[in-house]
Formats: C-alpha cells, sequence, structure tokens
C-alpha cells in the first residue's frame, strides 16, 4: 500500500537562500501580514501591531542570514537559525493574541492560513538544521576547520 499521493520529484538544488522553501514560505506571510492583517490591526489599535509585522519579515531575514553564516561560523548560522524558529514561533502567539482578542473582526480563515504556514515553516526549519548537521559531519567539515568560527562582523 502506498501514502504517496503525488508523484516523486526530486527538490531542485538550493543555490542561494531565495531556493529554501522556508524563505520563500516565510516571505510569502510576511506579505500577506503587511498587505492584510496589520493595516486591520492598525485599525484596531492592536498594541503590538508593530511587533507582529515586524516580526513577521524578521522571520525570513533570520534564514537568509543563517544560510550565508553557516559557512563562515556554522554554530552562528544555526543559532540564527534558532533564532528564526523563536520567531515562527513568537509570530503563531502573536497572530493566535490578535485573534482571540479581535475574532469576527479580522479574516480568521487568513490567520489560522498564516499560523499554519508559520507552524509548518518551523518544523521545516528545524529539519534544515538537522540537515545542515548531517552534511558538516558527512563531509567532515568540522574536522577540516571549516565554519569553526571567528566570524565577525
Amino acid at each position: 500500500m502506498t501514502y504517496y499521493k503525488k508523484p516523486f520529484t526530486p527538490k531542485k538544488p538550493v543555490r542561494t537562500f531565495r531556493d529554501l522553501e522556508i524563505y520563500q514560505k516565510t516571505i510569502e506571510c510576511a506579505v500577506l501580514i503587511a498587505k492584510h492583517i496589520a493595516p486591520a490591526l492598525v485599525k484596531l489599535k492592536y498594541p503590538y501591531a508593530e511587533k507582529l509585522a515586524d516580526r513577521s519579515l524578521a522571520v525570513p531575514l533570520l534564514v537568509a542570514e543563517a544560510h550565508s553564516l553557516r559557512f563562515a561560523d556554522f554554530a552562528l548560522g544555526v543559532g540564527y537559525l534558532e533564532k528564526a524558529m523563536a520567531s515562527a514561533n513568537k509570530m503563531v502567539v502573536y497572530l493566535e493574541h490578535a485573534k482571540g482578542l479581535y475574532g469576527a473582526k479580522l479574516d480568521a480563515g487568513l490567520v489560522d492560513d498564516i499560523i499554519g504556514r508559520y507552524v509548518l515553516s518551523r518544523t521545516k526549519m528545524f529539519h534544515l538544521e538537522k540537515s545542515w548537521k548531517r552534511f558538516r559531519a558527512e563531509y567532515a567539515d568540522e574536522a577540516k576547520g571549516k565554519g569553526k568560527g571567528g566570524f565577525t562582523y
């Protein structure tokens, strides 16, 4: 018995952070929030509207930085990915809080959809972190001194 409904298609290789699915999905969420959710929350005088809008953009920014930093300082890159996961969790909290406060005044379907996207993205970020660690171990980057740290801006 097969559980897969779709035919298998290999994912295209990741050349830049823009190829990462988690970047693409979280930037979509940031755009949806900026277009639809944030303006409604400003009108409703939601006290955390600005924080919500800033945090929504922080998630893809942290993913992009993590992807770049992992080559110079692996631990720092993973740390940024951890921050992106924490930011995704914070977005879920902000959105659920706003939905709880304003209920019918917000598009509940859209808010629930965005929450689902953040939860899924957070899980995929965790899998990406594990993948980076496997890749590092497989190619013995740690033993070769690649990404050993000491990176400063």
